[in-house]
C-alpha cells in the first residue's frame, strides 16, 4: 500500500487543496446536488482563492497528504469553530474538513488522519472537536461514530443557493 506523507499545508498549496476539495465535494454529493448549484459551490468554497485566504489565516490549519511523488491525496482542515451550536473559542475547534479521494480511503488512512486531527487540536488547546456532516453521507457518519463523535444539533448548509441540511456532531479530546 502506497503510504501518505502528511505535513502542514502552506501557501503553495492552495491549487493543490482546491483541486483535492472539489474534487472529493463533487465525487461525494454528484448523486443528490442540482449541478449547477453543485459546481457554484466548489468554485466559491473550493477554489484556491478560498484556501489561500485560509493558509493566510493564523487561526486555521490544513494537513495535507500526499503520495511520496507529491501528488496530494487527502486533507483536514481545522478552524475556530462557525456552527448555530454555542461554542467556547478558547476549547473548542471545528474540523472544517476532512476528505481523502476515495482510492486512497480505507486500510486504516482516514482514522491516521483523524489521529493527526486530534493531535494538532490537543496541540492548539482544544478540549473539543466540532464538525457538520450530511445525514445522507452514512459513511461519514459512521466513520464519525467510531471515532466518538455524537450529535448535538443540525444546521442549513448551503451549496449554491439550493440549501441543505446539516448535523453538527461533537466530541470531547
Amino acid at each position: 500500500m502506497t503510504p501518505i506523507l502528511w505535513r502542514r499545508a502552506e501557501p503553495g498549496d492552495a491549487a493543490a487543496l482546491s483541486i483535492l476539495g472539489g474534487a472529493t465535494f463533487l465525487a461525494s454529493f454528484a448523486h443528490d446536488h442540482p449541478g449547477a448549484a453543485l459546481l457554484a459551490h466548489i468554485q466559491g468554497a473550493h477554489g484556491a482563492p478560498y484556501y489561500e485566504a485560509a493558509l493566510a489565516d493564523p487561526e486555521q490549519t490544513i494537513l495535507i497528504g500526499e503520495t511520496p511523488l507529491g501528488a496530494p491525496v487527502g486533507y483536514a482542515m481545522m478552524m475556530p469553530p462557525d456552527l448555530p451550536v454555542p461554542t467556547d473559542a478558547t476549547q473548542d475547534l471545528e474540523l472544517k474538513r476532512i476528505y481523502l479521494l476515495a482510492g486512497w480511503q480505507g486500510g486504516g488512512r482516514g482514522d491516521a488522519l483523524m489521529g493527526l486531527v486530534e493531535e494538532e487540536a490537543r496541540r492548539r488547546g482544544a478540549k473539543r472537536l466540532l464538525l457538520a456532516v450530511y445525514p445522507q453521507n452514512e459513511r461519514a457518519r459512521r466513520f464519525y461514530a467510531r471515532h466518538g463523535f455524537a450529535q448535538i444539533g443540525d444546521m442549513v448548509f448551503m451549496v449554491g443557493d439550493v440549501p441543505f441540511r446539516d448535523l453538527i456532531y461533537t466530541r470531547m479530546l
